[in-house]
């Protein structure tokens, strides 16, 4: 079918189920919605036991995601004290591995992009991580009507957007402000005589390249800026047996506290306090891992307050969101082999990305992405209606008779209150400076690491890690 730009090491990320299920990664409710076990049960993230009388540490590491686990895994392998502090009841942060649909599944991050080279390559081979490679092209685009659309066909439609996309280049380059992306791809397409099917196909190649891609629509990215990122070469892999094996790999004799809710972070010559849901921890310095969409809600207090060229860079960046619905079904109606398949539908985005996990876990498990607005707008509907939708989209490709899923598992990122989002992106007016500002350290106290804290690999795990590396080191 299609090859994607292999820029995104998937970030893709979420939480389980509805609004309900948003508590429950949160630990505020005990049980998931129509899963296949009674109870849920995320991959085992144990945790060695630490002494909680014991409040104050050389460093603190705010944040258990990659980046955080990075920086504390780097600073107590030198020898400097660390406390981790995770709002959480698990460690991961936008790595979640869920195992409540009876085999282990990624709700956050999915792949290795670009295994040469790259530092969670390093790490799955450290902790005996199983990997399998993933082909993009190895799979079938429907059309509205359930009818497979020919590579021929599809060809075309990959001519046709690289001709525009040259055009959109050049503009690039020569424009002397920026704009968004959606912009100049208006102006292009409004100079060509195209058919309505040309076009159709055509929104549905941009939308795959970007909101699929960056997790926000063209409209919400930088003309100049959006696809300044850097990738690493090599396969693609994904993890059978779940990405969290790298996280928990990281965790080792680490000192994590988990449901710890930071609310405010004091810092100064004497150190950093930082306030949380069970009292006051106190280090010389911190590492702050916090998400880019929390950092933008202001949900916690800096005193003082952050320097403004910080906040600038917050308020600049943006934070997308590209959500997942899995469903699993008592046996596979689909072709085996294939490993994706997209869907051409009336609306565009809906239902258009699909993701076959026979090929990697002999199950009969299939997996939808809905990205940029259409990721937020999924976060409005109840279970019902999402299940409704995917299955009304999977009987027009293989018909009627196919069965219901006997589980699923749903994410709205946007919604969860520890990240506001999936991954950053580049919107008009921002640029890769942002994130450089965004690594810098404040007064030589505070330091900060994570996906929007990577000028070359944002929105990647193996930015969060090298991030999350780099600020240990230069403490």
């Amino acid at each position: 079918m299609r090859k994607k730009m292999n820029r995104r090491d998937f970030l893709r990320i979420a939480s389980i189920g509805t609004a309900s299920a948003i508590a429950l990664s949160c630990g505020l409710i005990e049980t998931p919605l129509q899963n296949l076990t009674e109870e849920p049960d995320t991959v085992s993230n144990e945790i060695p036991q630490s002494d909680s009388s014991v409040r104050n540490a050389e460093v603190l590491v705010i944040g258990a995601g990659m980046s955080g686990l990075a920086a504390a895994r780097t600073l107590a392998d030198k020898g400097v004290s660390v406390i981790v502090l995770e709002a959480r009841d698990r460690i991961g942060g936008r790595t979640w591995t869920d195992s409540s649909l009876g085999l282990p599944l990624d709700l956050g991050a999915s792949w290795i992009h670009g295994i040469k080279d790259n530092p969670i390559t390093k790490l799955a081979k450290e902790f005996n991580a199983d990997t399998v490679s993933t082909d993009y092209e190895n799979g079938i685009l429907f059309d509205s009507d359930g009818s497979e659309i020919s590579d021929a066909d599809y060809a075309e439609t990959e001519d046709l957007f690289n001709s525009v996309y040259e055009e959109v280049a050049a503009m690039q380059e020569d424009t002397d402000n920026d704009m968004s992306l959606q912009q100049v791809f208006d102006e292009v397409l409004a100079e060509r005589e195209l058919s309505e099917d040309e076009l159709r196909k055509l929104q549905f190649y941009i939308h795959q390249e970007t909101a699929l891609e960056y997790g926000a629509d063209p409209a919400d990215l930088s003309l100049w800026e959006w696809d300044q990122d850097e990738v690493f070469g090599g396969k693609d892999v994904v993890f059978p047996n779940g990405y969290n094996q790298i996280t928990n790999g990281l965790a080792q004799g680490l000192d994590i506290r988990l449901n710890e809710k930071v609310t405010r972070i004091s810092y100064g010559a004497d150190g950093v306090e930082v306030e949380t849901s069970s009292g006051t921890f106190g280090g010389e310095k911190a590492v702050v891992t916090l998400p880019l969409g929390v950092l933008k809600q202001a949900s916690v207090k800096f005193e003082p307050s952050l320097p403004e060229w910080k906040q600038a860079a917050i308020d600049r960046l943006a934070m997308g969101v590209l959500n997942k619905v899995y469903l699993k079904f008592p046996e596979i109606f689909w072709n085996k082999k294939i490993e994706n398949f997209g869907y051409l539908g009336e609306t565009l985005g809906e239902w258009s990305d699909w993701m076959s996990f026979v090929p990697y876990v002999g199950a009969p498990v299939l997996m939808a992405f809905h990205g940029g607005e259409k990721g937020f707008v999924i976060e409005n509907l109840s279970d019902d209606e999402i299940i409704e939708g995917a299955m009304k989209t999977l009987r027009v490709i293989y018909g009627d008779a196919i069965p219901e899923p006997e589980g699923y598992l749903i994410t709205r990122w946007g919604k969860d209150p520890y990240s506001f989002g999936a991954y950053s992106h580049i919107p008009p007016f921002a640029s890769g400076d942002d994130y450089d500002v965004l690594f810098e350290p404040v007064d030589n106290v505070l330091y900060f690491a994570g996906e929007a804290t990577s000028r070359e690999y944002p929105a990647t795990q193996h930015g969060a890690y090298l991030t999350g590396a780099a600020a240990a080191e230069e403490i």
